[in-house]
Protein backbone atom coordinates (compact mmCIF):
# COMPACT_ATOMS: atom_id res chain seq x y z
CA UNK A 1 0.00 0.00 0.00
CA UNK A 2 1.81 3.46 -1.31
CA UNK A 3 0.58 6.19 1.62
CA UNK A 4 0.27 9.77 0.64
CA UNK A 5 0.26 13.01 2.39
CA UNK A 6 -1.49 15.73 1.22
CA UNK A 7 -0.10 19.30 1.89
CA UNK A 8 -2.82 21.89 1.48
CA UNK A 9 -3.60 25.42 2.65
CA UNK A 10 -6.98 26.02 1.87
CA UNK A 11 -10.70 25.32 1.81
CA UNK A 12 -9.33 21.82 0.75
CA UNK A 13 -11.73 20.83 -2.46
CA UNK A 14 -9.02 18.72 -4.35
CA UNK A 15 -7.72 17.10 -1.28
CA UNK A 16 -11.35 15.71 -0.27
CA UNK A 17 -11.64 14.59 -3.78
CA UNK A 18 -8.45 12.68 -3.66
CA UNK A 19 -9.41 11.28 -0.25
CA UNK A 20 -12.59 9.94 -1.68
CA UNK A 21 -11.15 9.02 -5.18
CA UNK A 22 -8.62 6.66 -3.31
CA UNK A 23 -11.35 5.29 -0.32
CA UNK A 24 -11.50 2.52 -1.34
CA UNK A 25 -8.20 1.64 -2.95
CA UNK A 26 -6.22 -1.34 -2.28
CA UNK A 27 -2.88 -0.03 -3.61
CA UNK A 28 -3.52 3.55 -2.52
CA UNK A 29 -4.36 5.63 0.90
CA UNK A 30 -4.63 8.76 1.71
CA UNK A 31 -2.34 8.59 5.20
CA UNK A 32 -2.08 11.64 6.49
CA UNK A 33 -2.91 16.13 5.60
CA UNK A 34 -1.07 18.71 6.91
CA UNK A 35 -1.73 22.60 6.81
CA UNK A 36 0.17 25.24 7.47
CA UNK A 37 -3.07 27.36 8.39
CA UNK A 38 -4.65 26.65 11.90
CA UNK A 39 -7.99 27.17 10.92
CA UNK A 40 -7.83 25.78 6.75
CA UNK A 41 -11.19 24.26 5.93
CA UNK A 42 -9.39 21.03 5.07
CA UNK A 43 -8.50 19.92 8.23
CA UNK A 44 -12.22 20.01 9.04
CA UNK A 45 -12.84 18.13 5.93
CA UNK A 46 -9.41 15.40 6.12
CA UNK A 47 -10.92 14.38 10.06
CA UNK A 48 -14.69 13.93 8.37
CA UNK A 49 -13.57 11.55 6.14
CA UNK A 50 -11.10 9.68 8.65
CA UNK A 51 -8.09 10.84 7.44
CA UNK A 52 -5.55 12.15 9.97
CA UNK A 53 -4.55 15.73 9.91
CA UNK A 54 -2.57 18.61 11.91
CA UNK A 55 -1.36 22.07 11.61
CA UNK A 56 2.30 22.77 11.88
CA UNK A 57 4.07 26.44 11.49
CA UNK A 58 6.39 27.73 9.05
CA UNK A 59 9.25 27.72 11.72
CA UNK A 60 8.49 23.96 12.41
CA UNK A 61 8.37 23.10 8.28
CA UNK A 62 11.22 25.60 7.61
CA UNK A 63 13.85 25.57 10.30
CA UNK A 64 13.21 21.54 12.43
CA UNK A 65 12.90 18.06 11.50
CA UNK A 66 9.23 18.19 13.00
CA UNK A 67 7.28 17.74 9.48
CA UNK A 68 10.33 15.82 7.65
CA UNK A 69 10.16 13.01 10.08
CA UNK A 70 6.27 12.92 10.04
CA UNK A 71 6.81 12.66 6.27
CA UNK A 72 9.36 10.05 6.23
CA UNK A 73 7.86 7.66 8.57
CA UNK A 74 4.00 8.32 7.31
CA UNK A 75 4.09 8.71 3.49
CA UNK A 76 5.35 7.63 0.24
CA UNK A 77 4.56 10.26 -1.47
CA UNK A 78 3.57 14.29 -0.87
CA UNK A 79 0.49 15.92 -2.87
CA UNK A 80 0.39 19.95 -2.92
CA UNK A 81 -3.35 20.80 -3.33
CA UNK A 82 -3.46 24.37 -2.88
CA UNK A 83 0.22 24.21 -0.88
CA UNK A 84 1.28 27.99 -0.92
CA UNK A 85 5.03 27.50 1.23
CA UNK A 86 7.95 26.55 -0.61
CA UNK A 87 9.06 22.21 -0.09
CA UNK A 88 12.46 22.53 1.71
CA UNK A 89 15.16 21.21 -0.28
CA UNK A 90 15.74 18.19 2.55
CA UNK A 91 12.02 17.19 1.62
CA UNK A 92 12.90 17.49 -1.70
CA UNK A 93 15.70 15.28 -1.16
CA UNK A 94 14.30 12.63 0.48
CA UNK A 95 11.17 12.18 -1.97
CA UNK A 96 12.75 12.40 -5.44
CA UNK A 97 9.77 12.62 -7.89
CA UNK A 98 7.11 11.76 -5.09
CA UNK A 99 6.08 15.01 -4.62
CA UNK A 100 3.45 16.17 -6.80
CA UNK A 101 1.84 19.76 -7.42
CA UNK A 102 -1.34 21.06 -9.26
CA UNK A 103 -1.12 24.52 -10.76
CA UNK A 104 -4.50 26.04 -12.32
CA UNK A 105 -2.23 27.30 -15.45
CA UNK A 106 -0.55 26.19 -18.54
CA UNK A 107 3.09 26.33 -17.55
CA UNK A 108 5.56 27.89 -17.96
CA UNK A 109 2.65 30.71 -18.10
CA UNK A 110 1.77 32.26 -14.87
CA UNK A 111 3.76 30.23 -12.90
CA UNK A 112 6.14 31.56 -9.65
CA UNK A 113 5.78 33.17 -6.53
CA UNK A 114 2.29 34.47 -5.78
CA UNK A 115 0.75 32.72 -8.84
CA UNK A 116 -1.77 31.15 -7.17
CA UNK A 117 -5.14 30.78 -7.12
CA UNK A 118 -7.24 34.28 -8.27
CA UNK A 119 -4.11 36.09 -9.33
CA UNK A 120 -3.29 33.23 -11.83
CA UNK A 121 -6.97 33.68 -13.49
CA UNK A 122 -6.98 37.49 -13.44
CA UNK A 123 -3.69 37.65 -15.24
CA UNK A 124 -5.06 35.24 -17.62
CA UNK A 125 -7.92 37.54 -18.01
CA UNK A 126 -5.78 40.74 -18.13
CA UNK A 127 -3.40 39.47 -21.34
CA UNK A 128 -6.78 38.32 -22.94
CA UNK A 129 -5.43 34.80 -23.01
CA UNK A 130 -7.55 32.52 -25.45
CA UNK A 131 -7.03 29.01 -23.22
CA UNK A 132 -6.06 28.17 -19.78
CA UNK A 133 -6.03 24.96 -17.89
CA UNK A 134 -4.26 22.88 -15.50
CA UNK A 135 -0.74 21.25 -14.69
CA UNK A 136 0.79 18.52 -12.48
CA UNK A 137 4.03 18.52 -12.39
CA UNK A 138 6.62 16.97 -10.11
CA UNK A 139 7.65 20.02 -7.16
CA UNK A 140 11.60 21.14 -7.42
CA UNK A 141 13.66 23.47 -5.68
CA UNK A 142 12.03 26.14 -7.52
CA UNK A 143 8.26 27.29 -7.61
CA UNK A 144 6.41 25.87 -10.39
CA UNK A 145 9.31 24.56 -12.58
CA UNK A 146 9.52 20.94 -11.93
CA UNK A 147 8.56 18.05 -14.28
CA UNK A 148 5.36 18.33 -16.27
CA UNK A 149 3.43 15.37 -15.80
CA UNK A 150 0.47 16.18 -17.14
CA UNK A 151 -1.64 19.54 -18.59
CA UNK A 152 -5.11 19.98 -20.13
CA UNK A 153 -6.16 23.17 -21.15
CA UNK A 154 -9.93 24.81 -21.58
CA UNK A 155 -11.02 28.02 -23.89
CA UNK A 156 -11.20 30.85 -22.58
CA UNK A 157 -13.77 33.21 -24.05
CA UNK A 158 -13.54 36.63 -24.57
CA UNK A 159 -16.43 37.12 -22.46
CA UNK A 160 -14.89 35.06 -19.29
CA UNK A 161 -14.25 36.56 -15.99
CA UNK A 162 -11.42 35.17 -13.69
CA UNK A 163 -14.20 33.57 -11.74
CA UNK A 164 -15.28 31.96 -14.99
CA UNK A 165 -11.71 30.60 -15.69
CA UNK A 166 -11.75 29.83 -12.06
CA UNK A 167 -14.84 27.51 -12.12
CA UNK A 168 -13.44 25.89 -15.72
CA UNK A 169 -10.21 25.33 -13.74
CA UNK A 170 -11.39 23.72 -10.73
CA UNK A 171 -13.88 21.32 -13.02
CA UNK A 172 -10.34 20.10 -14.49
CA UNK A 173 -8.80 19.61 -11.33
CA UNK A 174 -11.59 17.21 -10.24
CA UNK A 175 -11.90 15.69 -12.82
CA UNK A 176 -7.89 15.11 -13.88
CA UNK A 177 -6.00 15.03 -10.16
CA UNK A 178 -6.54 11.77 -9.01
CA UNK A 179 -6.29 9.92 -11.92
CA UNK A 180 -3.02 11.58 -12.74
CA UNK A 181 -1.47 10.89 -9.23
CA UNK A 182 -2.69 7.10 -8.74
CA UNK A 183 -0.91 6.45 -12.30
CA UNK A 184 2.04 7.75 -11.38
CA UNK A 185 1.95 6.34 -8.29
CA UNK A 186 1.12 2.82 -9.73
CA UNK A 187 4.17 3.52 -12.82
CA UNK A 188 6.56 4.30 -10.28
CA UNK A 189 5.78 2.36 -7.62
Amino acid sequence: MKRIAILASGTGTNTENIIKYFKNSSLISVTLVLSNKKEAKVLEKATRLGVTSSYFDKNSFRNTNAVFTILKEQADYIVLAGFLLKIPLKIIEAFPNKIINIHPALLPKYGGKGMYGMHVHNAVVKNRETASGITIHYVNENYDEGAIIFQKSVEVLVCDTAEDIAQKIHVLEQENFPKVIEKVILENG
